[in-house]
């Protein structure tokens, strides 16, 4: 297989060489970040699956590799999301870690509570990390060395950081190239969503500082750095609730680096090797590129490689902001789809690929194509790029991912459900009719995607659109029919006893019309059929569900059962 044709072994390659080089025989070190700010959402996910599928990787090629996620709960809170009671825009300012949840919640503070549905996401992913608290690293003192460096060396850093203030600012009034205008929407709410955020640089009226103190009284950062002195360490600051005080920095752990500078000391702190940046990080004085000047010329380290990963749309919304809340986040997808087909659509597209993931009824293409693949892989079929792709998202170095023993197709389960209303007998006696030959004997030979099916339908499909089974024929309908369209419904009562399986209804449904036109039932397909085939449909929805669309016609007929179908086509 080529390189070019997997983009995580050659990313996996890269990384290798690039960590002998660095340090050799020492673990690799991959990296993510992520801010409980509001939601982790199913583009922040990117995030963590392109170093997660590149470590994996590595890993089962026999090396030592960890993959760092930091969660940065000691960032300030922004702003109040939408939902959220507006009194809590009083502890804006605030660290996320000292924020209160919101109401209702079980988790001791804001942080933790959007924290806690991305681990246990990442966890049912399979995705193998080491998480870092940078609440409990800064308070702790882990940082202090780094801090008191940066603090020192805080001219040479606005130095650097002064080549690119100017370009930073015109790249933020010209509209990124190549992105459409959802996309850029979407740039604009990751950069809001994340540590990459336009924010204080550390610029103040008495001089640059890269370290920004939460006050002691009020334990927000609207502070000012007043004075610093590199010998004692002492450092004033005044807030604007009026407390101000001398600190020694030497002891003092209630402050963070500003981003710009916090980024690239952490690159350097713990050693990382491959970290991705979102399109947010690309252009000139962004984060990353500033970046990679600090971390070399003031901490003394290498600045991790990586691609830049594209955005991840939902069908259906234009972009996806955690701040605005309302967006999707991987808990949201891995309720209505398996864990392996939500890791192959991170690990089929390049990063540089921006990508969609469907909540709406391409959810069942989607599926369609997994199965699909699935069925070729196991036969041999598949291209290479292909099969790798499966076989990155099937299981991880340490294992197979749970998988559902009896895959039925999914748009097949999404109809039972819905017609069903999830009642669990009606769902078994449709299942086992489907294929008589091989009949299932339990819902557990189905699970977990027809939990995820259904979950789909009650959440996701408007009320208007479920299928309800008439519950009393329509008469007037019934005898306003004309012979011919008597007569196909009576060829398709005559045929439903030797026809009841899900492949034999569907010769069915389709073979009537082929009959009543005088071919036999496997005839290929004409114009003048096709149209005589939709207008049979839709007689038969009619009659059914009361409208002219809907379900697959063999599913929604094993469903319905002989019974009732007889019943409602006055047969």
């Amino acid at each position: 297989m080529s390189a070019e044709a997997d983009w995580v072994s050659r990313f996996a390659d890269e990384v290798i060489a690039e960590a002998e080089r660095r340090a050799p025989g020492k673990p690799i070190v991959c990296a993510s970040g992520l801010s409980p700010s509001g939601p982790i959402h199913l583009g922040n996910l990117r995030e963590v699956m392109t170093p997660h599928l590149v470590a994996d990787e590595i890993r089962r090629r026999g090396h030592e590799v960890v993959h760092i996620i930091s969660f940065d709960d000691f960032d300030r809170f922004r702003k109040v999301p939408a939902g959220v009671d507006s009194s809590w825009s009083e502890h804006i300012g605030k660290p996320l870690s000292s924020v209160p949840a919101p109401p209702g919640s079980e988790y001791p503070n804001w942080a933790e509570h959007f924290k806690a549905p991305m681990i246990a996401a990442l966890a049912e992913l399979g995705v193998e990390y080491h998480g870092i608290s940078q609440t409990a690293k800064y308070t702790s003192g882990a940082y202090r060395s780094q801090i008191l460096l940066a603090m020192r060396e805080r001219a040479r850093i606005d130095e650097i950081l002064d080549r690119y203030r100017t370009k930073g600012k015109a790249a933020k009034k010209a509209p990124q190239q190549g992105l459409d205008e959802a996309e850029a929407a979407a740039a604009e709410a990751a950069a809001e969503g994340s540590g990459a955020a336009s924010e204080d640089d550390g610029t103040a009226a008495a001089g640059y500082f890269p370290y920004k103190p939460y006050c002691s009284v009020c334990d927000r950062d609207m502070t000012t750095v007043t004075a610093y002195d590199d010998e004692t360490t002492e450092l004033s600051y005044t807030c604007v609730c009026g407390h101000s005080e001398t600190v020694r920095l030497s002891e003092f752990d209630r402050g963070k680096l500003v981003w710009k500078v916090d980024w690239p000391m952490r690159w350097a702190y713990e050693g990382v090797v491959f970290e991705p940046s979102g399109v947010d990080h690309s252009s000139p004085g962004s984060s990353f590129v500033v970046g990679g000047h600090i971390v070399k010329e003031i901490f003394g380290a290498e600045q991790p490689i990586g691609p830049m990963y594209a955005f991840v749309g939902i069908s259906g919304m234009a972009k996806m902001s955690s701040s605005k809340g309302a967006v999707p986040t991987p808990a949201d997808a891995l309720g209505i789809m398996e864990a392996p087909l939500l890791r192959w659509l991170y690990a089929r597209r390049r990063p540089n690929q921006s990508f969609k993931i469907a909540f709406d009824q391409e959810i069942q293409r989607t599926y369609d194509e997994w199965d699909t693949l699935r069925r070729k892989v196991h036969e041999g079929t598949a291209l290479p790029a292909d099969v790798a792709a499966y076989g990155r998202a099937a299981a991880t170095a340490a294992g197979p991912l749970p998988t559902t023993p009896r895959p039925l197709p999914y748009r097949t389960l999404a109809s039972i459900v819905d017609i069903t209303t999830g009642h669990a007998e009606q769902t078994l006696r449709i299942l086992r009719d489907l294929d008589p030959e091989h009949p299932i004997t339990s819902l557990d030979e189905t699970r977990p995607r027809l939990d995820r099916a259904e979950r789909w339908v009650t959440t996701q499909v408007p009320a208007e659109q479920r299928t309800r089974v008439r519950e009393e024929p329509d008469a007037a309908l019934l005898a306003s029919l004309g012979d011919r369209e008597r007569e196909s419904l009576r060829l398709l009562l005559d045929g439903l006893d030797d026809h009841w399986s899900l492949d034999g209804l569907t010769e069915l449904v389709y073979g009537v019309p082929k009959v009543q036109a005088g071919l036999t039932p496997d005839a290929k397909p004409t114009p003048e059929l096709k149209v005589a085939q939709r207008e049979f449909f839709a007689l038969l929805y009619t009659l059914l569900v009361g409208r002219d669309t809907g379900p697959r016609l063999p599913t929604l007929l094993l469903a319905a059962g002989a019974d009732r179908v007889r019943e409602l086509l006055g047969g």
